[in-house]
């Protein structure tokens, strides 16, 4: 009865509040339509999930004799995180099922990360793989968004995919335009509480109207919004001020705009130019509901995670949980 009543009042406040883009379309002629408003996950829900069983809370419960255990436990582990899946996770609908289903359980709300396209970081290669083909592909994200089912989620949809265009000819971006697009059809069809975002890069990958251009190609319309920072380290009003400058490409080229969320992960610092593993970066804000211009600043990326043999993580593989560099980004050196 608490969900049910949460969410009616938010989907009232919904109606009044949302911005163009959010719950109107552009009609040709220039005037807004309004189209049904697709129920708000955050008015479902009690805060975001903290996942229990995240890389950072495994390894400090295995290592309660580890002078830095306390200090990542306390202060990563007991964060809200996004969680991603991919070829690792196995059977897809059973590990995003018992995932959402524990967030559930908790009324809280789950930050999913789909990360196993076809080609995934081809151009980079640090996090290279992906599903063998765009049907295998296909029918694992229907899988995925299946077992969200109805409950609220909050999903971004394959980080590096529209920045990543570099070594892609242009039959290779249609392909992989085309999978994203069928992505989010699947989640409207499937997921009708969860929240979708397409993966805008961050301020010093491509210029503003080029990953406008980008997102609109990938179906930007139908997702709710698009994520910017994923595994990066820029500062948020840095971020803000792309995000908006995308905003404003896409409302002059396009007709519309979306919300968009910043990952804080390991932002505190700021960039110092470096993508893989640098040095001296620290955890950023953590997840909130609002924050310089975002809709959300989240925690997508987890902090002590590899971003590849690199760096500060020289000998890893990306994904890896590494102690010393998680218990250095809590204190910024």
């Amino acid at each position: 009865m608490k969900r049910l009543l949460r969410t009616l009042v938010a989907s009232t406040f919904a109606c009044l509040l949302l911005p163009l883009g959010a719950g109107q379309q552009a009609t040709a002629a220039g005037a807004p339509a309004t189209s049904a408003i697709q129920a708000d996950p955050i008015g479902m829900t009690s805060g975001f999930y903290t996942d229990p069983h995240s890389t950072p809370a495994v390894w400090a419960a295995a290592n309660p004799g580890d002078g830095r255990a306390a200090a990542i436990r306390d202060n990563i582990a007991s964060r809200p995180m996004a969680r991603w899946f991919g070829a690792w996770s196995g059977d897809i609908g059973a590990a995003v099922g018992s995932y959402v289903g524990a967030a559930d359980a908790a009324d809280k709300l789950p930050v999913l990360i789909a990360y196993n396209i076809p080609g995934r970081d081809a151009c980079g290669g640090h996090s290279g793989g992906g599903a063998g083909t765009p049907s295998a592909y296909r029918t694992w994200i229907s899988a995925f968004a299946s077992a969200i089912g109805s409950r609220p989620a909050l999903v971004a949809i394959e980080p590096d995919s529209l920045g990543d265009f570099s070594c892609l000819s242009q039959a290779q971006i249609d392909e992989r335009n085309g999978m994203l697009r069928d992505a989010l059809d699947r989640f409207t069809a499937h997921a009708p509480n969860t929240w979708t975002y397409l993966d805008a890069g961050n301020p010093a990958w491509i210029d503003a109207d080029t990953m406008a251009q980008h997102l609109n190609g990938a179906g930007a319309r139908q997702a709710h919004g698009f994520t910017l920072n994923i595994s990066n380290y820029y500062g948020t009003g840095e971020n803000s001020a792309y995000g908006n400058a995308i905003n404003g490409s896409l409302s002059a080229s396009y007709g519309y705009t979306k919300p968009y969320v910043i990952d804080t992960s390991r932002n505190g610092n700021g960039s110092n130019g470096e993508w893989c593993n640098p040095g001296g970066r620290r955890t950023g804000t953590v997840s909130q509901g609002t924050g310089g211009g975002a809709e959300m600043l989240l925690w997508l990326k987890t902090p002590g995670e590899s971003d590849g043999d690199c760096g500060a993580g020289a000998g890893s593989v990306a994904g890896q949980f590494l102690p010393e560099v998680a218990y250095k980004m809590i204190y910024g050196y």
